[in-house]
């Protein structure tokens, strides 16, 4: 009896395992034109949206290119300009890129970790909730953004902001937050930060609701003994995907509301160049002087700016198996 058992149990496992080679061989698994269909909408997206536009950003960095004439070949020229010709490049825009990125970029990341971590402690209903209200930001619009803190930032008497220190005798006067150049910076820094918790913090706060607790307690027999160790050894290891993940976004978005100063000024280049971030010189020489080419050539050196931070993530976070 028990022979015969044997003999169907292997049966049953040879014809799954003959089924699977099947699904393998001559399936969506292993068909090359499946894959390919599979894959080409993806490949498509990508080539059209973002190897392309990249491709002959790259090209018409080398250009003289104006919008109307046909774009003329000028070599080098545009990069060794940026560098040694355009003083606001080296004087504002290089320091305040970077001012701006390394405070909002790691920044933003930290405050994202902290909150999700937070929540994460929280009944499901309760942190769903928080979770919400703290993701919204980042689904407004920058123009959005603008106006939301264009109103509480108005220079005249009727700002929230100067109505409050007005009521409260701080200050007699009104004041021009968002002409002012001690203040446009800060400003900028702060409105990015509030809303810079997307997909990223999304990412961290799910991996912090499925993290295995078999691994907690087999850290506490090892010799664990309070949440700092827990987070460090055991809680970060695990979100290492989720983590690197959340810190790319963190980088993308830092270098993309680079124009937030512009919506909140109202000009560009911002009074007296003070918050003027490379996306913002690169949108001052595209659409108002028709300077496509050096424009062009800001965007590659944008681009090298955003790769040398992805691939510090990448050292941080990334899979080292």
């Amino acid at each position: 009896m028990g022979t015969t058992r044997l003999r169907i149990y292997k049966d049953v496992r040879e014809k799954k395992i003959k089924i699977k080679r099947n699904h393998k061989t001559n399936g969506i698994n292993g068909s090359p034109v499946s894959i390919f269909l599979l894959t080409a909408p993806y490949i498509t997206l990508f080539f059209v949206f973002i190897a392309l536009p990249v491709f002959i950003s790259a090209i018409l960095s080398l250009t003289y290119f104006n919008a109307i004439q046909f774009p003329s070949f000028v070599g080098l020229r545009n990069y060794v300009s940026m560098f040694s010709v355009d003083r606001d490049f080296m004087q504002y825009v290089v320091p305040e890129t970077l001012t701006f990125a390394i405070i909002v970029g790691p920044g933003g990341y930290l405050l994202s970790f902290i909150i999700a971590w937070m929540l994460a402690q929280l009944p499901k209903t309760i942190r769903t909730i928080l979770a919400l209200i703290v993701y919204t930001p980042s689904l407004a619009g920058g123009v959005l953004i603008g106006v939301i803190w264009k109103s509480l930032f108005s220079g005249d008497q009727w700002g929230y902001l100067n109505a409050f220190l007005m009521n409260f005798g701080i200050i007699d006067a009104p004041i021009l937050w968002l002409t002012n150049p001690q203040y446009l910076l800060g400003i900028t820094i702060f409105v990015a930060l509030w809303s810079s918790f997307g997909i990223g913090f999304l990412s961290i706060l799910s991996s912090l609701c499925n993290l295995d607790p078999e691994l907690y307690e087999a850290a506490h027999i090892d010799g664990i003994k309070n949440r700092f160790q827990e987070t460090i050894y055991v809680t970060i290891p695990q979100m290492r995907g989720s983590m690197y993940f959340a810190a790319i976004m963190s980088i993308t978005n830092a270098m993309s509301a680079g124009t937030l100063a512009i919506t909140l000024s109202g000009s560009n280049p911002t009074p007296q160049k003070s918050a003027q971030t490379i996306l913002a010189h690169m949108n001052d020489y595209a659409f108002i002087r028709n300077e496509l080419g050096y424009a062009s050539a800001m965007s590659v050196v944008l681009l090298l700016f955003v790769l040398l931070f992805s691939k510090i993530a990448n050292l941080l976070f990334g899979n080292r198996d």
